[in-house]
C-alpha cells in the first residue's frame, strides 16, 4: 500500500471524475453543490396555473385534473408504487382524494347545467 500525502489527495479528490472520461467527452464543470443554489418556488407556480386554470373553467377543470391524476397513479399503482411523495403519502389515500375531487367536480357541473336549462 502506497502512503499519498494530503496534497496529493486533496488535488485527486478535486480533479475530473473518472465517469466523465468513459463517454469520450472531456470533464465537466463542477457543479455547484445542492445546498448552494438558491431554492426554487416552481411548485408555486404551478399551484398558482392550477388555481387560474381552475378559476377559468370550474368544475371541468377539477374534473380534467382529477381524472389525469387518477388515471396517472392507477398507471403507477399498477407498477408497483405504494408509497408516493404526495401529503397523504400512501397511492390508495391519493387515488381515494382524486376519485373524490372528481365526484365534486362531476356535482358542480351537474349544477351549472341545471342553472344553464332553467
Amino acid at each position: 500500500m502506497s502512503d499519498t500525502t494530503p496534497e496529493a489527495a486533496s488535488r485527486l479528490a478535486k480533479g475530473p471524475r473518472p465517469s466523465d472520461f468513459i463517454a469520450g467527452g472531456t470533464p465537466s464543470a463542477p457543479q455547484p453543490a445542492e445546498d448552494t443554489r438558491p431554492f426554487d418556488p416552481l411548485r408555486l407556480c404551478i399551484f398558482a396555473t392550477i388555481s387560474l386554470l381552475g378559476w377559468v373553467f370550474g368544475p371541468l377543470a377539477v374534473v380534467v385534473f382529477a381524472g389525469v391524476g387518477f388515471a396517472g397513479y392507477w398507471k403507477a399503482r399498477q407498477a408497483g408504487l405504494t408509497r408516493s411523495r404526495c401529503y397523504l403519502r400512501d397511492t390508495r389515500l391519493v387515488l381515494g382524494y382524486l376519485a373524490a375531487l372528481a365526484a365534486a367536480g362531476v356535482w358542480g357541473l351537474v349544477l351549472v347545467v341545471q342553472r344553464w336549462l332553467v
